[in-house]
């Protein structure tokens, strides 16, 4: 059964794709096309970047390794101006650079030797994600504060002792769903189906990479933490603070 259009309306998805691999681009692209993606393609680091300011897309496919400037360069320039969903590539697959990637600010990885039916996916839960995230923000809720973490979901600003934290957005979206909680355990499989609205593989540990990547913004000690608290076995839980601590 061939997979159904994404776009029951007739608009189009646009795509950056962003790899070296011609072959490879031409394949996402052909695969993707019929579905309602309109797919852009970059062959360089520089040229990426160039096609990505100057250009709209609901998300973006990054290669790890690129001529000009790598993946995680890429990455860091696009973090610096906007929050585009990214979902890299890594050619084998490993821990390393998936953490690197993470760490900097991409929304998903996937091995160079993904199926186009995996791409798919984790693009529809990519950009799914992302417009639940402008929607909440469309919604104006409230402000959330827990002791001296502000966070502000109109805004997506975080702000500890009245200093902004530069959070990733799916680190934003983890420390807020920590602090709606407060007090209150939050387990990986919920943490990842509010921040990243897909099916992680069980042996997936990325939320602990992003957790640990949040704490250091914190200035949290994971064995004697202010904020974030680890429950072995369970997940995670945001500290509520004593009143001592509050006054």
């Amino acid at each position: 059964m061939p997979a159904r259009s994404d776009n029951p309306a007739n608009s189009v998805v646009p795509i950056l794709i962003v790899d070296d691999d011609v072959k490879l681009c031409r394949l996402v692209r052909d695969y993707l096309e019929p579905l309602g993606y309109e797919v852009t393609a970059a062959y360089t680091g520089p040229e990426g970047l160039e096609v990505a300011a100057r250009e709209q897309f609901s998300a973006i496919i990054l290669d790890v390794m690129l001529p000009g400037m790598n993946g995680f360069d890429v990455l860091r320039n696009l973090r610096a101006k906007s929050n585009v969903p990214v979902l890299m590539l890594t050619g084998r697959g490993e821990e390393a650079d998936r953490i690197v990637g993470l760490e900097l600010g991409a929304d998903d990885y996937l091995p160079k030797t993904f199926s186009t039916r995996e791409l798919l996916a984790r693009l529809r839960a990519t950009i799914r994600r992302s417009n639940v995230t402008r929607m909440r923000e469309e919604s104006g809720e409230p402000e959330v504060v827990v002791g001296e973490l502000r966070i502000d979901p109109e805004s997506r600003c975080a702000a500890l002792s009245h200093k902004a934290l530069p959070l990733t957005a799916v680190e934003f979206d983890l420390l807020l769903s920590l602090a709606k909680a407060a007090g209150r355990v939050r387990t990986r499989e919920q943490l990842l189906d509010e921040v990243a609205d897909r099916n992680f593989d069980v042996f997936d540990r990325s939320i602990d990479v992003h957790i640990s990547s949040l704490r250091k913004k914190l200035g949290d000690d994971s064995k004697s933490p202010r904020f974030i608290v680890t429950v072995r076995s369970a997940g995670y839980m945001l500290r509520k603070p004593e009143p001592a601590e509050v006054a």
